[in-house]
């Protein structure tokens, strides 16, 4: 039996995705947990404690524990303002660490990396991290808007040199990697994020809009994610008005996504913005904001819609688009990223260049008048996504990187025996 430490600073497996600090990693770490456990591997999720009244080890399934590291005020912050505090966080990981033998470190972002190195440097175990998102791509992109600090930059390359292995998202990212780092390529593995199948299903369309209580009639756009500026839902919104301008067609929009479960713009204040930027567009009665909602309720959502939009600056994955084909539903999202790879165009659905609204507007005109390449479209995403991006062949995949990482580890100090704490 192997037992791994998975670090995820701000992303807890325990977190209702959807809100400005919780996405895609959050599923990917609560899966791969998941999948790891299956396997008989024993899983520890460290995370930092963002709530007083959180217990440190919370027992979350067979197999896996959720472990609150204390990191500064137990509180939430924007994951901007965490890096001054994995110091703290580090120290924590480290003594918790001593509790228990580890076989492996999988650390997931740069901050968990940097957190890790320690208890690598101490333990001698193999580390492997998953950046989901790179600090200079991001920087490229988002400009004076990336609020995260330069040393993000020192801390990815330090990784990168010293990493056993690290794990690409897509092949862009792997790209990134070596130009942007001069990464090792042989030291780097692709493999994807994916969704469950017993999740991410069809359901027929018009009792999905029956539940939801959806018009029958209307062309559904659906976009579902964090809602901050670089997911490009603005564009989305530009292109409903463009739809209608250059169509006539009325096409209805819903965002799923926020820090609430009704659409508050105090708490979430990108739907503020947005939601005045629908009245600038004339569109404010077609686009509706829904709120958080519960990960195992959204299949409902996909498979209600007609299309889903996904239309970021910049996306290092995005779990979206494959949960979207998983349930039948075709997409629209940039070419950008792990989008471009995902969603084959012309086939599971249709990519078009980021921050086009009339470009993304002619996409959607053109699934609007053929519904029966919707459904061609839908059914050849929803086999794609079986073929190449369930949990499981992900689960299946990483393991086998791991396993050979432990086996070929030379650094594997004598396992020191363990305390009555970790016992128990």
């Amino acid at each position: 039996m192997r037992t791994i430490a998975l670090i995820s600073e701000h992303a807890s497996p325990l977190a209702t995705a959807g809100g400005t600090d919780s996405g895609g990693q959050n599923i990917y770490v609560a899966n791969i947990a998941r999948q790891l456990a299956r396997r008989d591997w024993r899983v520890d999720v460290f995370t930092r404690r963002d709530n007083r009244f959180t217990r440190e080890v919370v027992n979350w399934l067979p197999g896996i524990r959720v472990i609150h590291l204390d990191a500064g005020p137990p509180r939430p912050i924007p994951k901007e303002e965490l890096l001054p505090l994995m110091d703290e966080f580090g120290d924590n990981l480290l003594r918790m660490c001593g509790r228990r033998q580890y076989d492996l470190l999988h650390a997931n972002f740069f901050m968990s990396g940097r957190a890790a190195l320690p208890v690598r440097e101490r333990h001698g175990l193999p580390l492997m991290v998953t950046f989901h998102a790179l600090g200079r791509v991001r920087r490229r992109h988002q400009n004076q808007a990336d609020l995260f600090p330069d040393e993000r930059f020192a801390v990815e390359d330090r990784l990168i040199r010293e990493a056993d292995r690290i794990i690409a998202e897509c092949p862009e990212e792997r790209s990134d990697l070596v130009s942007l780092y001069q990464a090792d390529p042989e030291r780097i593995d692709v493999v994807p994020c994916g969704f469950d199948p017993r999740e991410m299903r069809p359901m027929d369309r018009a009792a999905a809009r029956q539940s939801l209580g959806w018009s029958a009639k209307e062309f559904i756009v659906l976009h579902v994610g964090r809602l901050v500026p670089r997911k490009g839902v603005d564009d989305v919104i530009r292109a409903v008005a463009a739809l209608r301008r250059n169509t006539g067609l009325e096409a209805r929009l819903y965002v799923v996504g926020g820090n609430s479960e009704r659409p508050d713009p105090g708490r979430t204040p990108e739907i503020g913005r947005l939601q005045q930027l629908a009245v600038d567009c004339g569109v404010e009665r077609q686009v509706c904001f829904l709120g958080r909602r519960p990960h195992e309720a959204l299949a409902e959502y996909y498979a209600a819609a007609d299309v889903f939009a996904t239309t970021p600056w910049y996306e290092p994955f995005g779990i979206t688009p494959v949960e979207a084909m998983a349930c039948g539903t075709p997409v629209v999202g940039s070419r950008v990223g792990g989008i471009r790879t995902t969603v084959l165009d012309g086939v599971t659905g249709l990519l078009v260049p980021p921050q086009d609204p009339e470009a993304l507007a002619a996409a959607l005109a053109e699934l609007a008048a053929d519904p029966q390449l919707r459904r061609r479209m839908g059914l050849a995403g929803r086999n794609r996504a079986l073929r190449h991006y369930t949990w499981q062949n992900v689960g299946n995949r990483l393991a086998g990187i791991f396993e050979r990482a432990i086996v070929s580890n030379p650094r594997r100090s004598s396992p020191a025996p363990a305390s009555a704490e970790a016992r128990a």
